[in-house]
């Protein structure tokens, strides 16, 4: 190996023009959020999503705090979600004094088993918060119908699946509120770090924007629709400096030719390491009939911890870096501490132990992906 053959796991999106967009928001003195490049990605994000709302806000974590708040989320409740999941998940209620609890997922798209939701319904549930994992949909119509016959409010964290669709219908945007990660390692970037909430709920759009505003009626005040503004309601500072919507913004507009792009390096893994997985055992994700996906990652699993292990590291010293992913959050000292467990999460706990993500970046070449795909090839037969 040389190194010319470094191919790193991630490459956070960067196209240029970006630098020129945050220069304009520095010029233009107004650096505090909620301003022209946030007005801009909100309206962008309306009518992607076809929501009565977007709100730009510093990272996904924030957003997902802000639904907790703006449901109401209290000490008691109850939250049903995946254990297989960022931390955010679950620590956005658990702020509020609510308890997690984890569901198993399906082994093909580590996504929430969708049949295995009413038996961890209980009288304090109060949402439901289904993660589509890697950009592929969880069966929304199930979770959808389930949440309508029980009064739940459905929470859709859709940090990687920005462009996504099901159904034709945008993730995030089928639930009561979605959230957006617009971080480092996310298909699009806010300058590496940012988030936005969606508000599909036109009721619950009025106070999402106080919340944001640190509990005050500032953006009805900005737009001339009160003398003064005023504290309000509970809330905090979840408004983006300009400088990262800027950046944003300009990725945005071409984010249908980015997802194009990472589709096809999507597309090229799973057409030239089939064979090669089916003979070592090694299985890929399913995308379920009913979505567009947008290409967030590319992962495997291969037979047991073990072979992972040697894997990963005999493509290392190949200058491949991959990545494992979650530690499961029910197995974690404040999973075990806050959360509840329904089943035996066998599944979750397959996955942690098996799961390869592969690189997979807009600016991966083809000559890159080709060493990537040998280097795999070559570790499978290994095993």
């Amino acid at each position: 190996m040389t190194d010319a053959w470094r191919i790193p796991f991630n490459r956070p999106l960067f196209l240029g023009p970006e630098l020129s967009a945050m220069e304009a928001a520095m010029s233009s003195g107004a650096l505090a959020g909620n301003g022209h490049f946030t007005h801009a990605c909100e309206a962008w994000l309306r009518e992607y999503s076809g929501s009565a709302g977007a709100l730009l806000v510093p990272s996904c974590t924030q957003a997902l705090e802000m639904a907790a708040i703006l449901l109401n989320i209290a000490p008691g409740d109850e939250v049903i979600m995946p254990s297989w999941t960022f931390v955010s998940t679950a620590n956005a209620f658990v702020l509020r004094g609510a308890r997690p609890v984890f569901v198993d997922i399906c082994p093909d798209t580590g996504n929430l088993d969708t049949r295995l939701i009413e038996a961890a319904i209980t009288n304090n549930t109060r949402a439901i918060v289904p993660v589509h994992y890697g950009g592929a949909a969880c069966d929304m119509a199930g979770i959808m119908g389930i949440a309508n016959h029980y009064g739940l409010w459905v929470i859709e964290d859709a940090a990687q699946a920005l462009m996504s669709t099901w159904r034709d219908k945008p993730l995030g945007g089928i639930g009561h509120l979605g959230a957006f990660s617009f971080h480092a390692t996310k298909n699009l970037t806010s300058a590496g770090e940012g988030g936005a909430l969606l508000i599909n709920d036109p009721a619950l759009l009025a106070r999402a924007e106080i919340i944001r505003e640190k509990g005050t009626d500032r953006a009805a005040f900005l737009r001339g629709e009160s003398r003064t503004y005023e504290w309000q309601d509970i809330g905090s500072s979840y408004l983006p400096s300009e400088c990262q919507a800027a950046a944003l913004m300009v990725q945005l507009e071409v984010a249908r030719e980015v997802t194009q792009r990472r589709r096809y390096i999507w597309e090229r893994y799973q057409k030239l390491l089939s064979r090669d997985c089916q003979v070592s055992g090694t299985s890929l994700f399913r995308i379920p009939g009913d979505c567009h996906h947008n290409a967030h990652m590319f992962g495997m699993r291969v037979p047991d911890r073990k072979s992972r292990s040697k894997l990963q590291q005999w493509l290392a010293e190949e200058g491949v870096f991959v990545a494992s992913h979650y530690v499961p959050l029910h197995s974690a000292p404040a999973g075990r501490r806050y959360g509840r467990v329904v089943g035996n999460l066998q599944e979750t706990d397959e996955m942690a132990g098996r799961l390869l993500r592969l690189p997979l970046y807009y600016s991966l070449t083809d000559i890159e992906q080709d060493y990537v795909i040998e280097k795999v090839k070559s570790g499978l037969n290994r095993l």
